[in-house]
């Protein structure tokens, strides 16, 4: 099995796909089935995702979960039958134990980013700890964050993601100035090197669209071209075998049918990229 922490210095993009949350083993599988032998054929590595429950929805009457335990040990699963290191969410301090035993990287969704105990707390279980920068952040305020948990003189295995920035009412925006800034700001050693990962499809969203969020599923391509061409280390994307019907942010998931095109498409700009700027 890939070993995540290998990635922090790795030049190849690595990739973080799956369903947003966990619906049903088969959707998992499905999904599963596509996504590892197609980031093998590119020769990317790649982390399977799902958030084990929901616990940030724009409405009291949205799913969840179907309850933890089990969407943890579905997880598990995942994990053992496909070989791949598997994320997942938690939303407070009191989770980190618990998600820690299923999953190899445990992430901090947006809204929590600032939260202390929770910082900690997944640090304590010794995963990996990926941050979503929240909406509502500047960049260089990620520096903040992840200094909670690895700073210089003890550093620690930590990922910061882009997934936009709140840009007026029900819409986020995502400037890519962002991507660099947090790189700068986050520099460290060859030997502790931080990655970058982009949002390709909660960067896309429109918050609070009524009963639920909606989005642009059709900017998911270009926008995480431009992060490519920027510099990125991971590629984040939610996808599912039909998003019409899934039970969280159906209107920005990736139809599973089209990972494989775009996919291809970022791997070879991101090729392209390294060599033009001597990083091959």
């Amino acid at each position: 099995m890939l070993n995540p922490r290998e990635l922090a210095h790795s030049k190849r993009l690595f990739v973080i796909a799956g369903p947003c949350v966990v619906e049903s083993k088969e959707c998992l599988q499905d999904v599963a089935r596509v996504m590892k032998p197609l980031c093998a054929s590119l020769d990317v590595p790649y982390i399977f995702k799902a958030s084990y429950r929901k616990a940030n929805r724009t409405s009291g009457g949205s799913f969840e979960s179907l309850g933890d335990e089990k969407a943890l040990s579905y997880l598990a699963e995942i994990r053992a039958e496909f070989d791949v290191p598997v994320l997942t969410d938690i939303h407070s301090a009191e989770e980190a134990a618990l998600a820690a035993k299923y999953v190899d990287v445990l992430q901090i969704p947006a809204f929590l980013s600032r939260q202390s105990d929770i910082l900690r707390a997944a640090a304590d279980t010794g995963k990996i700890v990926n941050i979503k920068k929240g909406q509502f952040l500047a960049p260089d305020d990620m520096q903040k964050a992840v200094e909670k948990i690895s700073p210089s003189e003890k550093p620690y295995p930590v990922w910061v993601t882009e997934r936009g920035t709140s840009f007026g009412y029900h819409d986020l925006v995502v400037d890519m100035r962002s991507l660099v800034m947090m790189r700068d700001s986050l520099r460290r050693t060859d030997n502790h090197r931080i990655p970058i990962i982009y949002d390709a499809t909660h960067s896309v969203q429109q918050p609070s669209i009524g009963a639920q969020s909606g989005g642009k599923r059709e900017f998911i391509a270009p926008l995480t071209r431009a992060a490519v061409a920027v510099g990125i280390d991971g590629l984040f994307f939610e996808t599912h075998p039909n998003p019409s019907e899934a039970k969280s942010d159906a209107a920005t998931q990736l139809p599973l049918a089209e990972a494989e095109h775009f996919l291809r498409t970022i791997v070879e700009l991101h090729d392209t990229v390294q060599r033009l700027t001597g990083n091959a």
